[in-house]
């Protein structure tokens, strides 16, 4: 059974940052492409950020240059640097596994969910 606990979210102002943790138990994640995701109330889920083993990284265009995905193999953890925050990314953040397959942003495309965590942006 595949364990995901997001954390570090919380308030920040716009302009912040914030770094948001995703650490994994009962799978070694090294082999998986490893999302974030968001959802903000009223709204669809939508795509964030994927990595991939090997470094190989994606980001939805709303956060690229801004966001920035990385993982510890070691600690079975995936991060999430926000850096220049705006009030539109306010939204709970969910880390999940990747299946696989080659279409990434789509939320039906991983298996596994974290239980989120609060990011709030305040202008």
């Amino acid at each position: 059974q595949v364990q995901l606990v997001e954390s570090g979210g919380g308030l920040v102002q716009a302009g912040g940052s914030l770094r948001l943790s995703c650490a994994a138990s009962g799978r070694t994640l090294s082999r998986y492409g490893m999302g974030w995701f968001r959802q903000a109330p009223g709204k669809e889920r939508e795509f964030v950020a994927i990595s991939w083993s090997g470094g190989i990284t994606a980001y939805a265009d709303s956060v690229k240059g801004r966001f920035t995905i990385s993982r510890d193999n070691a600690k079975n953890t995936v991060y999430l640097q926000m850096n220049s925050l705006r009030p539109e990314d306010t939204a709970i953040y969910y880390c999940a596994v990747h299946k696989g397959g080659s279409e990434y942003r789509d939320r039906f495309e991983y298996d596994y969910w974290g239980q989120g965590t609060q990011v709030t942006v305040s202008s």
